[in-house]
């Protein structure tokens, strides 16, 4: 039994491969839920939308987000007719007091849908129509999860990290932000300053995440703070991960990151903004897969590879060198 801990893209790259290792009834993925958001009334979650896209055979594989031949109608619309009725593009964070009014699930992470920032595919969109709707009629997150797994046929267990809301909010030189408003709206130019995780505290872990972190668990390549930090700051999530086998991939090859901002964000947070900051920011890591390039020491055990992933084929590489470093560990 195998969980692997995923956000953004460098987790489901690797998962392309690991069927070479773990079957799809032993694998259990848990998505991180802090980069959500609610934009024109529509809750979209978009490390669990890549998962179920991918599960379903339908991700578009050049961007490895949204559904593969998906058409822009009314992401296009919305541009226009905000141009024409003269409203402001961009991201609009709605004001504090509208923040935490109405759906919970939406607590600090709403948008409007003026001008949407975000560029949604009509079929996409039906995606976000749905899972919305399943939580105004009184599903959980999990529970419209599980439907909407059911639906595109996913043959793994996909649970998102939480029920409760968890917003990653980046504090910058000009202001706070929404990750994906530092991200997506303003294409990670500000200058970060910290990194806050809203509501972890209060918030719990999923049915099932803490049991399915009993089993070993594989930290892919993705962003350590933005991606994998929202779900280390649950309670007990940390706990847990101390008790049970952990193999974490290094999204670093040294000092350069792979893709995204972990470079950035890890300085933020006073991690070394390099594989060797995994240290740091995976304490409970038994191993360390890294690149073979890459001349990073830890004090414990550490395999290298070819970690680019640019194909299954790759992904298939750098899955059996987190199983050969699984079977060194135990």
């Amino acid at each position: 039994m195998v969980t692997f801990l995923s956000g953004g893209t460098g987790t489901p790259k690797l998962l392309d491969g690991a069927g070479v290792a773990f079957s799809p009834e032993d694998t259990t993925i848990v998505a991180n839920t802090g980069d959500d958001i609610e934009l024109g009334g529509l809750f979209v979650s978009p490390d669990v939308d890549t998962l179920l896209f991918q599960g379903g055979g339908v991700l578009d594989r050049e961007t490895w987000w949204g559904i593969d031949g998906d058409t822009h109608r009314t992401n296009a619309a919305l541009m226009d007719l905000a141009s024409a009725a003269d409203l402001p593009e961009g991201p609009q964070y709605l004001p504090e007091d509208q923040q935490t009014a109405g759906r919970d699930l939406a607590n600090w992470r709403r948008f409007s849908g003026i001008a949407e920032f975000m560029t949604i595919g009509d079929r996409d969109r039906a995606v976000h129509i749905t899972r919305t709707s399943l939580i105004d009629q009184g599903y959980t997150l999990s529970e419209a999860t599980e439907r909407l797994a059911s639906a595109f046929g996913l043959s793994v267990d996909l649970l998102p990290m939480s029920d409760d809301p968890v917003a990653s909010l980046v504090h910058t030189d000009e202001g706070m932000m929404h990750f994906q408003e530092y991200w997506v709206g303003h294409r990670g130019e500000p200058t970060v300053e910290t990194v806050e995780f809203r509501g972890s505290s209060n918030a719990e872990p999923a049915p099932g995440v803490l049991e399915a972190l009993s089993d070993t668990v594989v930290i892919g390549p993705s962003n350590p703070v933005t991606s994998i930090g929202p779900m280390l700051a649950l309670p007990g999530v940390a706990d847990a991960l101390a008790q049970t086998t952990v193999v974490a991939v290094s999204p670093f090859l040294g000092d350069e990151v792979f893709s995204g901002p972990a470079g950035d964000l890890m300085e933020a947070v006073n991690a070394e903004p390099s594989t060797a900051g995994l240290a740091t920011a995976y304490p409970f890591a038994d191993a360390f897969v890294i690149d073979e390039a890459d001349d990073t020491t830890f004090d414990r055990l550490t395999l290298r590879t070819d970690v680019t992933i640019d194909s299954p084929e790759d992904a298939k590489r750098v899955v059996r060198t987190i199983e050969d470093a699984i079977e060194t560990v135990n």
